[in-house]
């Protein structure tokens, strides 16, 4: 199970920086930086922030949308939201390990996102989260479970997932796990970030 925070500084409970602080010391594989009313000075300065706070930890550093400010900033990738520029036009200008991850909506862009170079996708919203209300109904997990198997390359369920459904977006395929919320709010994140990395096993309960 891996686990992609995404940050989002108007629900955190505080300072971002020590959320985030927070759940690099949890061991969340990714974060994406996703502050996007912010000009491009104030997000370097943010990514730069949580680089430094991330240079002891494997976890890798995407910047949502700004391919730029992630290039400038030397953070470890980009996310892109799903229409966006084709992940191989990305490489063109980044240098080799550039992680390119993209937002997708129902299998068919996974597929496309896989085709055209993307390392990750984060599919969602698989179960029904107020957040997600503008991106349509869920998708459920027969849709994540297509999703999965439309390409080879890691699919991250979004959307509703926490630690009562998390296993069953493992057993559809899924890579991992990626949220907000799930991330920020828990008072003891690396409790629950233990309990996803080892969910139950059906066939003992």
């Amino acid at each position: 199970m891996r686990l992609y925070y995404i940050t989002d500084r108007k629900q955190a409970p505080g300072d971002l920086l020590a959320v985030v602080g927070r759940a690099l010391r949890a061991g969340v594989d990714l974060v994406q930086i996703r502050e996007k009313d912010l000009d491009a000075r104030a997000l370097l300065d943010l990514t730069r922030a949580v680089l430094h706070l991330a240079a002891a930890t494997s976890a890798k550093i995407l910047v949502n949308t700004r391919a730029d400010v992630a290039l400038a900033a030397g953070a470890h990738g980009v996310h892109l939201p799903a229409g966006s520029v084709a992940p191989a036009e990305i490489r063109k200008i980044s240098p080799t390990g550039f992680v390119v991850g993209v937002s997708c909506h129902d299998p068919g862009e996974v597929r496309r996102a896989a085709l055209e170079g993307a390392d990750l996708v984060v599919f969602g919203p698989v179960f029904e989260t107020p957040s997600k209300l503008a991106y349509g109904p869920p998708q459920g997990l027969k849709k994540l479970r297509q999703a999965c198997r439309a390409a080879n390359i890691p699919v991250f369920a979004l959307g509703g997932v926490g630690l009562h459904n998390a296993v069953e977006c493992l057993a559809a395929g899924a890579a991992g796990i990626a949220g907000i919320s799930l991330f920020q709010q828990a008072g003891d994140l690396a409790g629950v970030a233990a309990a996803l990395r080892t969910p139950p096993d059906p066939a003992r309960e």
